[in-house]
């Protein structure tokens, strides 16, 4: 499945003293969604973005062309996001392997070599020896299964695609006991090619309308240990009997060495004390983990899978950045954190490489009057509480792409 914007939409265009801008005239067939703060890369803010007025039916060019009025809107988008890739690329260009892969690989080893402390720590009797062991056991836990597992599945930790494939097997399986390929499918294929395009990458897997808004926001993610290899056993058999024997195989290996490792190193004396210690190691960022997740797509444009706009507006228009927190930064990475506009545009990249680009890109959609989404943790999540029916319940308002001027 191409991750490319191939959908036809019906598009109109109006040139304007011989230039067709960039910047998108969106009408919603209900009431739209709430907006995100739009920020200029100087950090000044411009509440909501607000599209113009849509075009007219008769949209004409100085040429007279209808067919070139359909076309041009489309022209200018590709070359909008041909240009920012240019600049991104002179970047990655001049950047070293250190800056492309080498931070975000030491993050990952260094976060390996505190297994030992964390597990250390849990065999004292003391309460704040106890409770260290817990917390360092949590954000490695993390940082290897959301960080590692992500980075993996987009390819950002080597150029190599053999050990790719076996990273992704690693932090997927082994250490997050979910399935790589599905994984893989679900958020490359289907969330990032077709970024809140509803029915498709809406992040509606999200989504538990049945709950209530406390239940879901503050005591749900504490399943998510239990949850995740169960959604994983239920989706390999959409996998190939091979790679399904496999994905048993890593989940087991993972799950069991985590048990055995807290019975004779941490020296736990019964199994279900090891087990409640494991959920609560591997749902201690849990709730961040749930809320950045739906924070930075739901609620921000959608659009019909024939009305799409093009890529660098669907991705500009459809994501959201958070701000920067040195506990999430670490652990999640800063792709999904204060650099999500950056990953959804250029999803190849590492981490470190998405920070290094991140003024480039604010600068240039702020230059070609795109959105640019930013909003603080604390404010997405007043918003969720307050329209959480809307939000997470209701079918999301579809926004209609209209034209182009």
């Amino acid at each position: 499945m191409p991750l490319e914007d191939g959908d036809p939409a019906r598009r109109r265009g109006q040139q304007v003293n011989g230039e067709v801008s960039g910047t998108p005239r969106l009408e919603g067939t209900r009431d739209t969604a709430p907006r995100a703060t739009t920020h200029a890369p100087d950090g000044s803010g411009m509440e909501g973005w607000e599209p113009g007025p849509a075009l007219g039916d008769k949209d004409t060019t100085p040429g007279g062309d209808p067919q070139r009025a359909g076309r041009e809107p489309g022209r200018c988008e590709e070359a909008l996001m041909a240009e920012l890739s240019e600049l991104v690329q002179k970047v990655e260009k001049s950047s070293s392997w250190w800056e492309r892969h080498g931070v975000d690989i030491s993050i990952l080893a260094c976060s390996f070599l505190l297994l030992p402390a964390g597990f250390l720590c849990l065999r004292s009797a003391q309460a704040v020896p106890f409770l260290a062991g817990i917390l360092i056991l949590g954000v490695v836990h993390h940082t290897l299964t959301v960080k590692g597992s992500h980075l993996a599945s987009h390819n950002a930790l080597t150029q190599s695609k053999s050990w790719s494939k076996v990273w992704a097997i690693f932090f997927i399986e082994v250490c997050s006991a979910f399935t790589a390929e599905q994984a893989t499918y679900n958020h490359v294929k289907m969330h990032h090619g077709y970024t809140n395009v509803i029915g498709l990458g809406d992040s509606s897997t999200w989504k538990l309308p049945f709950l209530n808004r406390y239940v879901y926001m503050f005591i749900a993610p504490l399943a998510v240990p239990i949850l995740t290899p169960l959604v994983a056993l239920g989706l390999l058999r959409n996998v190939e009997w091979k790679a399904a024997l496999r994905t048993l195989c890593c989940m087991f290996l993972g799950l069991y060495c985590h048990y055995w490792l807290l019975l004779h190193v941490s020296g736990f004396q019964s199994p279900w004390s090891a087990l409640l210690c494991m959920m609560l190691t591997r749902s201690l960022l849990a709730h961040p983990y749930i809320h950045v997740n739906i924070f930075q797509h739901i609620g921000l444009p959608m659009f019909a899978p024939n009305r799409k706009p093009k890529r660098i507006h669907l991705m500009s228009l459809g994501v959201l950045n958070l701000p920067r927190n040195a506990l999430l930064d670490w652990s999640f990475g800063h792709s999904l954190i204060s650099c999500h506009v950056e990953h959804h545009l250029f999803p190849n990249l590492s981490d470190n490489m998405c920070l290094k680009i991140k003024p480039i890109v604010s600068q240039y959609l702020r230059q070609k009057k795109l959105p640019y989404n930013e909003d603080t943790y604390a404010s997405r999540l007043r918003l969720f509480l307050q329209r959480y029916e809307e939000l997470m319940v209701h079918a999301p308002p579809i926004t209609e792409l209209v034209g182009i001027q």
